[in-house]
Protein backbone atom coordinates (compact mmCIF):
# COMPACT_ATOMS: atom_id res chain seq x y z
CA UNK A 1 0.00 0.00 0.00
CA UNK A 2 2.88 2.29 0.89
CA UNK A 3 4.50 1.50 -2.50
CA UNK A 4 1.29 2.47 -4.34
CA UNK A 5 1.20 5.75 -2.46
CA UNK A 6 4.76 6.60 -3.49
CA UNK A 7 3.99 5.79 -7.14
CA UNK A 8 0.85 7.92 -7.05
CA UNK A 9 2.74 10.83 -5.48
CA UNK A 10 5.55 10.54 -8.03
CA UNK A 11 3.02 10.54 -10.88
CA UNK A 12 1.47 13.77 -9.60
CA UNK A 13 4.91 15.45 -9.51
CA UNK A 14 5.71 14.33 -13.08
CA UNK A 15 2.38 15.67 -14.37
CA UNK A 16 2.92 18.94 -12.53
CA UNK A 17 6.41 19.40 -13.99
CA UNK A 18 5.16 18.49 -17.48
CA UNK A 19 2.39 21.06 -17.28
CA UNK A 20 4.79 23.75 -16.06
CA UNK A 21 7.19 22.99 -18.88
CA UNK A 22 4.35 23.03 -21.41
CA UNK A 23 3.17 26.40 -20.13
CA UNK A 24 6.65 27.84 -20.55
CA UNK A 25 6.93 26.44 -24.06
CA UNK A 26 3.54 27.77 -25.14
CA UNK A 27 2.89 31.47 -25.59
CA UNK A 28 0.30 33.71 -27.15
CA UNK A 29 3.21 35.41 -28.93
CA UNK A 30 3.84 33.78 -32.33
CA UNK A 31 7.34 32.80 -33.37
CA UNK A 32 7.12 34.88 -36.55
CA UNK A 33 4.93 37.19 -38.60
CA UNK A 34 4.76 38.12 -42.29
CA UNK A 35 4.97 41.62 -43.73
CA UNK A 36 3.97 42.13 -47.37
CA UNK A 37 3.65 44.80 -50.02
CA UNK A 38 1.29 44.69 -52.99
CA UNK A 39 0.64 47.14 -55.82
CA UNK A 40 -3.06 46.52 -56.42
CA UNK A 41 -3.19 47.97 -59.95
CA UNK A 42 -5.96 50.54 -59.63
CA UNK A 43 -8.26 49.49 -56.82
CA UNK A 44 -11.00 52.00 -57.72
CA UNK A 45 -14.66 52.22 -56.81
CA UNK A 46 -17.36 53.16 -59.35
CA UNK A 47 -18.05 56.66 -57.98
CA UNK A 48 -16.81 59.75 -59.80
CA UNK A 49 -14.48 61.88 -57.70
CA UNK A 50 -14.54 65.42 -59.15
CA UNK A 51 -11.14 66.18 -57.62
CA UNK A 52 -9.21 63.41 -59.39
CA UNK A 53 -8.79 61.87 -62.82
CA UNK A 54 -10.73 58.64 -62.30
CA UNK A 55 -12.74 58.64 -65.53
CA UNK A 56 -11.19 55.34 -66.67
CA UNK A 57 -12.84 53.56 -63.74
CA UNK A 58 -16.46 54.56 -64.06
CA UNK A 59 -19.48 52.61 -65.35
CA UNK A 60 -19.62 54.65 -68.57
CA UNK A 61 -15.90 54.20 -69.39
CA UNK A 62 -14.44 51.81 -71.96
CA UNK A 63 -13.91 49.34 -69.13
CA UNK A 64 -17.56 49.59 -68.03
CA UNK A 65 -16.17 49.61 -64.49
CA UNK A 66 -19.23 48.45 -62.55
CA UNK A 67 -19.90 46.88 -59.15
CA UNK A 68 -19.51 43.37 -60.57
CA UNK A 69 -15.98 44.12 -61.74
CA UNK A 70 -15.11 45.82 -58.46
CA UNK A 71 -16.34 42.76 -56.56
CA UNK A 72 -14.21 40.54 -58.80
CA UNK A 73 -11.19 42.77 -58.18
CA UNK A 74 -11.68 42.57 -54.41
CA UNK A 75 -12.13 38.80 -54.59
CA UNK A 76 -8.90 38.47 -56.60
CA UNK A 77 -6.83 40.63 -54.21
CA UNK A 78 -8.15 38.71 -51.22
CA UNK A 79 -7.23 35.42 -52.87
CA UNK A 80 -3.64 36.57 -53.46
CA UNK A 81 -3.15 37.90 -49.93
CA UNK A 82 -4.59 34.75 -48.42
CA UNK A 83 -2.34 32.73 -50.71
CA UNK A 84 0.80 34.36 -49.32
CA UNK A 85 0.07 32.93 -45.90
CA UNK A 86 -1.59 29.68 -47.03
CA UNK A 87 -5.00 30.99 -45.83
CA UNK A 88 -3.35 32.90 -42.94
CA UNK A 89 -2.48 36.22 -44.62
CA UNK A 90 0.36 38.56 -43.61
CA UNK A 91 -0.13 40.46 -40.39
CA UNK A 92 1.05 43.77 -41.89
CA UNK A 93 0.46 44.69 -45.55
CA UNK A 94 1.57 47.82 -47.39
CA UNK A 95 -0.56 48.72 -50.40
CA UNK A 96 -0.48 51.18 -53.27
CA UNK A 97 -2.76 52.27 -56.12
CA UNK A 98 -5.72 52.52 -53.73
CA UNK A 99 -8.33 55.15 -54.58
CA UNK A 100 -9.78 55.84 -51.15
CA UNK A 101 -10.59 54.47 -47.72
CA UNK A 102 -14.08 53.34 -48.76
CA UNK A 103 -12.70 50.84 -51.27
CA UNK A 104 -10.16 49.67 -48.68
CA UNK A 105 -12.99 49.08 -46.22
CA UNK A 106 -14.78 47.02 -48.86
CA UNK A 107 -11.60 44.99 -49.36
CA UNK A 108 -11.26 44.01 -45.70
CA UNK A 109 -14.97 43.70 -44.97
CA UNK A 110 -16.50 42.18 -48.12
CA UNK A 111 -13.94 39.44 -48.77
CA UNK A 112 -12.45 36.46 -46.99
CA UNK A 113 -10.04 38.89 -45.32
CA UNK A 114 -12.86 39.92 -42.97
CA UNK A 115 -12.25 37.16 -40.42
CA UNK A 116 -8.70 38.42 -39.86
CA UNK A 117 -9.84 41.74 -38.37
CA UNK A 118 -7.67 44.13 -40.37
CA UNK A 119 -7.46 47.81 -39.50
CA UNK A 120 -6.64 50.62 -41.97
CA UNK A 121 -4.08 53.42 -42.06
CA UNK A 122 -4.85 55.69 -45.01
CA UNK A 123 -5.01 59.32 -46.05
CA UNK A 124 -5.90 61.01 -49.33
CA UNK A 125 -2.80 62.16 -51.20
CA UNK A 126 -2.46 64.96 -53.77
CA UNK A 127 -1.82 62.53 -56.64
CA UNK A 128 -3.76 63.76 -59.69
CA UNK A 129 -5.21 60.29 -60.33
CA UNK A 130 -6.21 59.95 -56.71
CA UNK A 131 -4.18 56.83 -56.00
CA UNK A 132 -2.72 56.48 -52.53
CA UNK A 133 -0.57 54.25 -50.37
CA UNK A 134 -2.01 52.56 -47.30
CA UNK A 135 -1.29 50.03 -44.60
CA UNK A 136 -3.62 47.34 -43.32
CA UNK A 137 -2.71 45.39 -40.22
CA UNK A 138 -4.07 42.83 -37.80
CA UNK A 139 -4.46 44.75 -34.58
CA UNK A 140 -3.60 41.83 -32.33
CA UNK A 141 -0.17 41.64 -34.05
CA UNK A 142 0.71 45.30 -34.62
CA UNK A 143 -0.08 48.41 -32.59
CA UNK A 144 0.66 51.78 -34.25
CA UNK A 145 2.31 54.34 -31.98
CA UNK A 146 2.27 57.16 -34.51
CA UNK A 147 1.52 57.60 -38.20
CA UNK A 148 2.89 60.39 -40.37
CA UNK A 149 2.40 61.36 -44.00
CA UNK A 150 5.48 62.68 -45.73
CA UNK A 151 4.57 65.04 -48.55
CA UNK A 152 6.76 65.24 -51.64
CA UNK A 153 7.50 68.75 -52.92
CA UNK A 154 10.03 68.81 -55.73
CA UNK A 155 11.94 72.13 -55.65
CA UNK A 156 12.81 71.70 -59.35
CA UNK A 157 9.16 70.99 -60.32
CA UNK A 158 6.91 72.64 -57.69
CA UNK A 159 3.65 72.09 -59.59
CA UNK A 160 4.08 68.32 -59.77
CA UNK A 161 2.01 66.30 -57.29
CA UNK A 162 2.52 62.70 -56.30
CA UNK A 163 1.77 60.17 -53.59
CA UNK A 164 2.67 60.84 -49.97
CA UNK A 165 4.93 58.42 -48.11
CA UNK A 166 3.32 56.68 -45.15
CA UNK A 167 5.52 56.37 -42.08
CA UNK A 168 4.16 54.19 -39.29
CA UNK A 169 5.98 53.51 -36.04
CA UNK A 170 4.48 50.73 -33.98
CA UNK A 171 4.83 47.78 -31.65
CA UNK A 172 4.96 44.21 -32.90
CA UNK A 173 3.28 41.45 -30.96
CA UNK A 174 6.61 40.53 -29.33
CA UNK A 175 6.94 44.07 -27.94
CA UNK A 176 9.65 45.19 -30.36
CA UNK A 177 9.32 48.56 -32.11
CA UNK A 178 9.41 48.78 -35.91
CA UNK A 179 9.54 51.77 -38.28
CA UNK A 180 7.66 51.16 -41.56
CA UNK A 181 7.78 53.33 -44.69
CA UNK A 182 5.20 52.57 -47.41
CA UNK A 183 6.09 54.04 -50.81
CA UNK A 184 4.90 54.51 -54.36
CA UNK A 185 7.57 56.58 -56.07
CA UNK A 186 7.06 58.66 -59.20
CA UNK A 187 6.52 56.50 -62.27
CA UNK A 188 8.70 56.32 -65.37
CA UNK A 189 5.93 57.75 -67.51
CA UNK A 190 7.70 60.11 -69.93
CA UNK A 191 10.96 58.17 -69.78
CA UNK A 192 13.27 56.73 -67.13
CA UNK A 193 15.98 59.39 -67.47
CA UNK A 194 13.48 62.27 -67.55
CA UNK A 195 11.79 61.13 -64.32
CA UNK A 196 14.83 59.72 -62.49
CA UNK A 197 15.61 62.95 -60.62
CA UNK A 198 12.24 62.74 -58.85
CA UNK A 199 12.89 59.23 -57.57
CA UNK A 200 16.38 60.18 -56.43
CA UNK A 201 14.93 63.15 -54.55
CA UNK A 202 12.38 60.92 -52.77
CA UNK A 203 15.10 58.39 -51.93
CA UNK A 204 17.28 61.08 -50.35
CA UNK A 205 14.30 62.35 -48.35
CA UNK A 206 13.68 58.89 -46.90
CA UNK A 207 17.40 58.48 -46.22
CA UNK A 208 17.36 61.65 -44.12
CA UNK A 209 14.40 60.27 -42.12
CA UNK A 210 16.06 56.91 -41.51
CA UNK A 211 19.33 58.62 -40.55
CA UNK A 212 17.43 60.51 -37.83
CA UNK A 213 15.86 57.31 -36.55
CA UNK A 214 19.19 55.47 -36.45
CA UNK A 215 20.90 58.43 -34.79
CA UNK A 216 18.35 58.23 -31.96
CA UNK A 217 18.54 54.42 -31.81
CA UNK A 218 21.33 52.61 -33.70
CA UNK A 219 19.46 49.33 -33.18
CA UNK A 220 16.21 50.57 -34.73
CA UNK A 221 14.18 48.15 -36.86
CA UNK A 222 13.39 49.89 -40.16
CA UNK A 223 11.42 48.45 -43.08
CA UNK A 224 11.12 50.39 -46.34
CA UNK A 225 8.65 48.80 -48.74
CA UNK A 226 6.94 49.87 -51.91
CA UNK A 227 6.74 50.19 -55.66
CA UNK A 228 9.84 52.30 -56.23
CA UNK A 229 9.57 52.33 -60.04
CA UNK A 230 13.28 51.57 -60.16
CA UNK A 231 15.33 48.39 -59.92
CA UNK A 232 17.79 47.70 -57.07
CA UNK A 233 20.74 48.71 -59.29
CA UNK A 234 19.35 52.15 -60.23
CA UNK A 235 20.73 55.41 -58.84
CA UNK A 236 17.75 56.16 -56.61
CA UNK A 237 18.57 53.05 -54.57
CA UNK A 238 22.36 52.94 -54.77
CA UNK A 239 23.10 56.68 -54.55
CA UNK A 240 19.91 58.23 -53.15
CA UNK A 241 18.88 55.75 -50.47
CA UNK A 242 22.41 54.30 -50.28
CA UNK A 243 21.16 50.80 -49.60
CA UNK A 244 23.50 47.90 -50.23
CA UNK A 245 23.44 44.14 -50.60
CA UNK A 246 24.24 41.99 -47.59
CA UNK A 247 27.80 40.73 -47.85
CA UNK A 248 28.95 39.20 -44.59
CA UNK A 249 27.76 40.66 -41.29
CA UNK A 250 25.20 43.46 -41.29
CA UNK A 251 25.96 46.83 -39.69
CA UNK A 252 23.20 48.45 -37.68
CA UNK A 253 23.61 51.89 -39.27
CA UNK A 254 23.27 50.62 -42.85
CA UNK A 255 20.25 49.93 -45.05
CA UNK A 256 20.18 46.61 -46.90
CA UNK A 257 18.21 45.91 -50.05
CA UNK A 258 16.66 42.45 -49.70
CA UNK A 259 15.55 42.66 -53.33
CA UNK A 260 19.06 42.83 -54.76
CA UNK A 261 19.75 39.05 -54.71
CA UNK A 262 16.44 38.32 -56.45
CA UNK A 263 17.06 40.90 -59.16
CA UNK A 264 20.60 39.69 -59.80
CA UNK A 265 19.10 36.23 -60.40
CA UNK A 266 16.74 37.61 -63.04
CA UNK A 267 13.64 37.58 -60.83
CA UNK A 268 11.07 40.35 -60.74
CA UNK A 269 7.65 41.51 -59.64
CA UNK A 270 6.41 42.94 -62.95
CA UNK A 271 7.09 42.23 -66.60
CA UNK A 272 7.42 44.70 -69.46
CA UNK A 273 10.13 43.62 -71.92
CA UNK A 274 11.77 41.57 -69.19
CA UNK A 275 11.37 41.12 -65.44
CA UNK A 276 11.76 44.27 -63.32
CA UNK A 277 11.85 44.30 -59.55
CA UNK A 278 10.27 47.63 -58.69
CA UNK A 279 8.47 46.25 -55.62
CA UNK A 280 11.18 46.10 -53.00
CA UNK A 281 11.91 45.43 -49.33
CA UNK A 282 14.77 47.29 -47.65
CA UNK A 283 15.69 46.89 -43.97
CA UNK A 284 18.10 48.27 -41.40
CA UNK A 285 21.02 46.14 -40.30
CA UNK A 286 19.58 45.23 -36.91
CA UNK A 287 16.89 43.16 -38.65
CA UNK A 288 19.61 41.03 -40.26
CA UNK A 289 21.28 40.26 -36.95
CA UNK A 290 20.09 36.84 -35.81
CA UNK A 291 20.83 37.80 -32.20
CA UNK A 292 18.27 40.62 -32.37
CA UNK A 293 14.88 40.25 -30.74
CA UNK A 294 13.35 40.48 -34.23
CA UNK A 295 15.13 39.44 -37.43
CA UNK A 296 14.38 38.72 -41.09
CA UNK A 297 14.05 35.05 -41.90
CA UNK A 298 16.81 34.55 -44.47
CA UNK A 299 18.60 37.44 -46.18
CA UNK A 300 16.15 38.20 -48.98
CA UNK A 301 12.42 38.59 -49.50
CA UNK A 302 9.88 36.39 -51.25
CA UNK A 303 7.94 37.04 -54.45
CA UNK A 304 4.47 35.51 -54.65
CA UNK A 305 4.59 33.92 -58.09
CA UNK A 306 2.05 31.10 -58.18
CA UNK A 307 1.01 29.94 -61.66
CA UNK A 308 -2.58 31.07 -61.11
CA UNK A 309 -1.55 34.76 -60.84
CA UNK A 310 0.30 34.56 -64.17
CA UNK A 311 -0.67 34.27 -67.83
CA UNK A 312 1.36 33.35 -70.91
CA UNK A 313 1.60 36.07 -73.55
CA UNK A 314 1.79 35.51 -77.33
CA UNK A 315 5.60 35.29 -77.13
CA UNK A 316 5.48 32.52 -74.54
CA UNK A 317 6.45 34.72 -71.59
CA UNK A 318 4.74 34.21 -68.26
CA UNK A 319 3.80 37.51 -66.71
CA UNK A 320 1.41 38.87 -64.05
CA UNK A 321 -2.25 38.50 -64.95
CA UNK A 322 -3.52 42.06 -64.79
CA UNK A 323 -7.01 43.51 -64.38
CA UNK A 324 -7.08 45.87 -67.36
CA UNK A 325 -4.93 47.70 -69.88
CA UNK A 326 -5.53 50.17 -72.70
CA UNK A 327 -9.27 50.22 -72.09
CA UNK A 328 -9.52 46.40 -72.23
CA UNK A 329 -10.75 44.42 -69.25
CA UNK A 330 -9.02 41.09 -68.55
CA UNK A 331 -10.28 40.30 -65.06
CA UNK A 332 -6.90 39.36 -63.60
CA UNK A 333 -5.24 40.23 -60.31
CA UNK A 334 -2.62 42.96 -60.82
CA UNK A 335 0.21 43.86 -63.17
CA UNK A 336 2.51 43.48 -60.14
CA UNK A 337 3.30 40.52 -57.91
CA UNK A 338 3.36 40.98 -54.15
CA UNK A 339 6.59 40.73 -52.17
CA UNK A 340 6.93 39.71 -48.54
CA UNK A 341 9.31 38.97 -45.70
CA UNK A 342 8.98 36.85 -42.61
CA UNK A 343 10.18 38.19 -39.27
CA UNK A 344 11.39 35.69 -36.69
CA UNK A 345 11.05 36.43 -32.99
CA UNK A 346 13.89 35.35 -30.75
CA UNK A 347 12.56 33.01 -28.07
CA UNK A 348 13.76 33.34 -24.49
Amino acid sequence: MKRLGIIFFASIIVLFLFNCRSDKGTSDTPQSIKIAFYNLENLFDTIDDPNTEDSEFLPDSKLNWDTKKVSKKIENISKVLLGIGKTNPPEIIGLCEVENQNILTDLIQLSDLKKHNYQIIHKESPDFRGIDVALIYRQEKYTPIKNEWIKINFPFDPDYTTRDILYSEGKLVNGDTVHIFVNHWTSRWGGQEVTEAKRIYIAKLIKSKTDQILENNPHANIIIMGDLNDNPTDKSLTEGLKCISLNGSAKNNKLYNLSAPKYSNGEGSLYYKSWDLFDQMIVSGNLLNKQSKTSVHGSTHNIFKEDWVLFTDNKGNKRPSRTASGGKYYGGYSDHLPVWIELDFKQN
